[in-house]
C-alpha cells in the first residue's frame, strides 16, 4: 500500500481562468521544479515571465508553456544583483504588464563537509538562496506598494530549514533565512494586501532536475526507492505546482507566512528505528573514490 497517486499531469486543480489577469515571475523556471510549479500556472490561465541566467532553461521554459497555450516570456536575472532584477521586472512589464505573482524558486547547492567549505563556496549560495530571495521580494513589494495593488509571493524552501543539513550547511543556513524572511515579510505586507508563503518540497526526481554532485551512486539509487518514503511514493511534478497555485491563489485569501511541507511525511519520520549514521565527510570520500575509479 502507499499514498495514492495523484490525478494525471494536466489535470488543473483550480477553474481554468483563476490566474488569466496575472503575470507570474519565476525565477529558475525553464527547468526542475520552477518549470512544474509554471506549468501549473499556465493552465490556469496566467501569463508567464521565465527569468534565469541560462538561456539554454529560459527557451525550455517559454516552450513548455507557449505548448499549453498562455503568454510567456523569458528574461536574463542575476538575482544576486538588484540592478538586474529591476531589469528583468521592466522587461517582463513591457512585455506582459505588471507582476502580479512572485515566485522565487532560484537555487544554487552543492555537497560538501564544512571543513572543506571556501568562503566563496558559502557566498555564492547564501547569495543565490536567500540574498535573491530578498532583493526579488524587495523589487515585486516596492513595486506593488507603489502601485497600491496587492499580490502573492512563494518562496521554495527545504525542510532542512528546521532541522539542520550536514553536507550542505550553506544551502540549509540560506533556506532557514528564507523561512524567517516569509513570515517577516508576511507580517510587514499583509496590511497592503501581499501574501507571503513558503512551499517546501520533498524528493521529486523530475527529468530535468540536478540530484547533486557528490551522492554515491547507491545512494542516489537509494533516493528513488520510494520505501525510503513513508508515502511508499516518490513526488510528481504536478503536485507541486497544484500546491503553488493553490497558495497564491484567491481561494487562499486568508494564507500568508506559511510554509507547507510537501514530502509525504519523509522529514517526520525519524523514530527509535533509526538507520545507521553515516558521517558526512566519509560519504563525500567514497563518492570522490568511486569517481575516481570511473
Amino acid at each position: 500500500m502507499a499514498l495514492r497517486a495523484p490525478p494525471k499531469y494536466g489535470t488543473t486543480m483550480l477553474p481554468p481562468d483563476t490566474f488569466k489577469d496575472d503575470v507570474v515571475f519565476i525565477t529558475g523556471g525553464g527547468t526542475g521544479i520552477g518549470k512544474a510549479i509554471a506549468s501549473e500556472f499556465a493552465r490556469c490561465g496566467a501569463s508567464i515571465s521565465i527569468a534565469s541566467r541560462d538561456e539554454t532553461h529560459r527557451l525550455a521554459g517559454v516552450e513548455a508553456m507557449e505548448k499549453i497555450g498562455v503568454r510567456a516570456t523569458h528574461t536574463f536575472v542575476d538575482v544576486r544583483e538588484p540592478e538586474s532584477i529591476e531589469a528583468a521586472f521592466d522587461f517582463t512589464e513591457n512585455a506582459l504588464g505588471p507582476v502580479t505573482i512572485l515566485i522565487n524558486n532560484a537555487a544554487g547547492n552543492f555537497e560538501v563537509p564544512a571543513e572543506k567549505m571556501s568562503p566563496n563556496a558559502w557566498r555564492s549560495v547564501i547569495d543565490i538562496v536567500l540574498n535573491g530571495t530578498f532583493f526579488c521580494s524587495r523589487e515585486f513589494g516596492q513595486r506593488r506598494l507603489s502601485a497600491a495593488v496587492g499580490g502573492a509571493i512563494l518562496n521554495i524552501g527545504a525542510t532542512y530549514s528546521w532541522t539542520g543539513g550536514p553536507g550542505t550547511s550553506h544551502s540549509a543556513a540560506a533556506k532557514a533565512g528564507v523561512t524567517n524572511l516569509t513570515q517577516s515579510l508576511a507580517v510587514e505586507w499583509a496590511p497592503d494586501d501581499i501574501r507571503v508563503n513558503c512551499l517546501v518540497p520533498g524528493y521529486f526526481p523530475l527529468p530535468d532536475r540536478s540530484e547533486g554532485g557528490w551522492v554515491t551512486p547507491e545512494g542516489k539509487a537509494a533516493l528513488r526507492r520510494a520505501s525510503t518514503i513513508p508515502a511508499q511514493r516518490i513526488g510528481e511534478g504536478q503536485e507541486l505546482g497544484w500546491a503553488a497555485t493553490y497558495m497564491c491563489s484567491p481561494y487562499a485569501a486568508y494564507l500568508t507566512g506559511h510554509s507547507l511541507v510537501l514530502d509525504g511525511a519523509n522529514w517526520l519520520r525519524r523514530n527509535l528505528r533509526m538507520p545507521e549514521f553515516e558521517p558526512v565527510r566519509d560519504v563525500y570520500d567514497a563518492a570522490r573514490a568511486a569517481t575516481k575509479k570511473d
